[in-house]
Order: structure tokens, then C-alpha cells, then sequence
């Protein structure tokens, strides 16, 4: 068994594609002093992504870093590295970014990246998550924190929330209710694991008692 990390205040990269709101989740625990992390960068491969104003608005360093300008993901993702390394990055959290990440990523920060899925996993991997979980007919869904591993949400899971599916529910219903959950449980697993409290067995993640 292998501790994720000891206990410290954590330096963060967020990693975003879109608006953004657990990053402003994440943001708002740090100045409650609910969660013991300082956000040192946040990136996000589309120039225009409302997350870059937000980070810009709470006094945060910007980096806007598209694939387009580089050869293949492999270059794009040792960019990648090459910033997060120079800011001495803890772990690196995913909130709403639309890539896959690849080898040299995961080589690079093995077990610190982290990501958050609308959707008890393993089931309802991928896009549409909660539209899935309606098609299938589930009473129950929910969102999952987790580590990001090479495959398509397969990670290690750390922390997971249930929440019910109503009979009355589309999918925009059931995303916001997910969504006020993926609130709450993304920055308790950040603080679990800048607690010290979080170790890796294979598969398994052990959360330990203070």
C-alpha cells in the first residue's frame, strides 16, 4: 500500500475546457479554508473557455495552451509537463477538460491527476454520462472522484456520491442535481489527500482516519 501523499498544503493545476464551475467550487472551499490548497495555474486548451476569466478574476495565472499548435498530442502534453513542472505542481485536477489525456501526461504525474465523472463508476463512462444513466432506466446515479489512468474513466476511485433519479427527469434535471454534488465530494477528496489520509493498494484507494 502507497501513500498518495503525505499531508501538506497542496499546490494546484486546474486543467479546464468550458465554464469552469468546479474549479469555482474548488476556489471557494480554498477560501473558506476548507481545503488546504493554493491553485497555482490554471490551463485550458480552448482561448476562449469562461474558466480563464474566472481564474483571472480570483488573481490566478492563466495559461491558454491549444493543441492546434503543436504537432500531435505527445508535443502538446510535453508543453503540458514542461508548465506544470516549472510551477512545481502537487497534483494536477481535471474540471471540464474535454481531452483525453495521454502517456507522457499520466508518465509524468502517475497518481496526481485527478478527475471528476457525473456518474457512479464504473458504470456510464464517457460523454453523456447522465443521459446514459437515464437510457438504462438506473434509480440511482451520482458522481465519482477519481484518478486518471489511461483508459476512459477507469481510474482508481476515491470518493463517490449518490444521487437519486427521479421519474420526472431529463437530462438537464438529473445533471444539476449531480452537479451540486461533484460541488462538494471534488474538493473533500482534495482535502483527503492534503490530509494524508489517502493510499493506493492496486486498484484500491484506503482512506485512513487522521
Amino acid at each position: 500500500m502507497k501513500q498518495l501523499m503525505t499531508a501538506r498544503q497542496l499546490k494546484l493545476a486546474v486543467l479546464a475546457s468550458g465554464r469552469g464551475s468546479n474549479f469555482d467550487a474548488i476556489g471557494q472551499a480554498i477560501e473558506r479554508k476548507d481545503l488546504n490548497a493554493r491553485i497555482v495555474v490554471l490551463i485550458s486548451d480552448q482561448s476562449q473557455a469562461p474558466a480563464l476569466a474566472k481564474a483571472a478574476g480570483r488573481g490566478i495565472e492563466t495559461l491558454p495552451i491549444s493543441p492546434r499548435d503543436y504537432s500531435g498530442r505527445d508535443a502538446y502534453e510535453e508543453c503540458l509537463v514542461r508548465e506544470l513542472e516549472a510551477r512545481q505542481v502537487d497534483l494536477v485536477v481535471l474540471a471540464g477538460y474535454m481531452r483525453l489525456v495521454g502517456k507522457v501526461f499520466l508518465q509524468a504525474y502517475e497518481h496526481r491527476v485527478l478527475n471528476i465523472h457525473p456518474a457512479l463508476l464504473p458504470s456510464f463512462p464517457g460523454l453523456h454520462a447522465q443521459q446514459q444513466a437515464l437510457d438504462y432506466g438506473v434509480k440511482i446515479s451520482g458522481c465519482t472522484v477519481h484518478l486518471v489512468d489511461e483508459g476512459m474513466d477507469s481510474g482508481p476511485i476515491i470518493l463517490q456520491k449518490a444521487v437519486a433519479v427521479l421519474d420526472s427527469d431529463d437530462e438537464e434535471a438529473l445533471s444539476q442535481r449531480i452537479l451540486k454534488e461533484e460541488h462538494q465530494i471534488y474538493w473533500q477528496a482534495l482535502q483527503l489527500i492534503a490530509e494524508g489520509r489517502v493510499w493506493i493498494d492496486g486498484r484500491r484507494v484506503v482512506i485512513k482516519d487522521n
